[in-house]
């Protein structure tokens, strides 16, 4: 999973990636400070995952990860080249979603582009270089399936209508994530690789000092408008306290979320925000060897999720044998679920649910 951090130049974007990622990434008072941009891997934060550890002693532990990428502040006129715009786009492209910086706080110290702090308006500034980018994209595809017609081939009307559809609904300022498509012309627009199409998690970064009072934040009750308006996330954090416990030893970590009267870090939030919004579970291997966590879509059924281990495991499929995590946690024990019965074997047809244990049988 790749998730691209994007905002307008001086919001808190790289001061945030450096936090979740200890990347270093270069954090100034100026726009433009990131031009290439940075990435940084990230392990998953799974309780279950540390609980198999402690009860199986592996020799290694592999979590789950997902890669962030710091790209350049965006700029009105990207689309169009402003601000080495064109290339910015281009790493967006590469991201499976965007994680959309919003800067929800006041601070004379730190330069705005534009003057002020105003929420809507940045991501509106965001979202429209986006979807100028795709207008240009599917304006190409729909000329170039309207001189194709004389083919006679119907794929290529289908293909323009469907251009035009989406045109359509671009220009209307809106993103393409948010127009109705049936299946098929879903499948042709996935093609397509177009930036609003691409789910987006907008991450109303806050002051150090309005954790408490988050919920209340004008600011932030906006970003979280626009959010659902479009059927995105949003959560609020703040870039400065990740930053602060950022280099922390885990329990010095938790005693001063508790004392902030924080649940979980904006890491632990943020990922789990990524999972759900891209339809992401993980299932989990467990023995003396490694205990594992493994990422895939949810539905996806028990040979495909074997074929993530190794491709030689889904095509020898033969049954998988699963337990679920919190069976298994109940009862202290691989044998004792074993001899209540506890371990199902399941064929091909199985939907791997999150938090399965399993061992896969197979034979090449």
């Amino acid at each position: 999973m790749k998730l691209g951090v994007v905002g307008l130049p001086n919001v808190g974007k790289s001061t945030l990636f450096n936090a979740i990622t200890n990347a270093g990434a270069q954090a100034a008072n100026y726009p433009f400070c990131t031009i290439e941009p940075n990435s940084g891997i990230v392990a998953v934060p799974d309780e279950r995952l540390d609980h198999l550890t402690q009860m199986f002693s592996p020799k290694k532990t592999t979590p789950a990860t997902v890669e962030f990428v710091d790209i350049a502040g965006l700029v009105k006129g990207a689309s169009h080249g402003e601000g080495l715009g064109n290339k910015f786009l281009s790493h967006i492209r590469e991201c499976d979603a965007i994680v959309h910086v919003v800067r929800c706080f006041e601070d004379d110290n730190i330069i705005h582009v534009d003057g002020s702090v105003d929420p809507a308006r940045d991501i509106e500034t965001i979202t429209l270089e986006l979807i100028f980018a795709d207008m240009e994209t599917v304006e190409k595809r729909r000329d170039k399936a309207q001189k194709l017609y004389k083919t006679g081939d119907k794929k290529y009307v289908f293909e323009a209508e469907t251009a035009q559809k989406l045109y359509a609904h671009l220009e209307a300022g809106k993103p393409a994530r948010t127009c109705e498509l049936s299946d098929d012309e879903r499948a042709l627009v996935d093609q397509w690789f177009l930036l609003t199409q691409k789910p987006v998690i907008y991450a109303a970064n806050i002051a150090e000092d309005a954790v408490a009072e988050a919920d209340d934040l004008d600011m932030v009750k906006r970003v979280r408008e626009i959010a659902a308006a479009e059927g995105s996330e949003c959560i609020t954090i703040s870039a400065a306290i990740e930053e602060e416990i950022a280099g922390m030893e885990p329990d010095e970590r938790e005693m001063f979320l508790t004392e902030l009267g924080i649940e979980k870090s904006g890491l632990d939030r943020l990922i789990t925000a990524c999972y759900h919004l891209l339809g992401l579970i993980s299932f989990l291997t467990a023995g003396a060897d490694e205990c594992r966590a493994w990422t895939i879509k949810r539905g996806t059924k028990a040979p495909q999720a074997a074929g993530k281990i190794h491709t030689d495991f889904e095509r020898g499929f033969i049954r998988a044998e699963i337990v679920s995590f919190e069976t298994l946690k109940e009862l202290g024990s691989m044998n004792a679920c074993r001899e209540k019965g506890l371990i199902r074997s399941e064929g091909k047809e199985y939907v791997m649910q999150d938090g399965d244990i399993t061992l896969f049988r197979f034979n090449v």
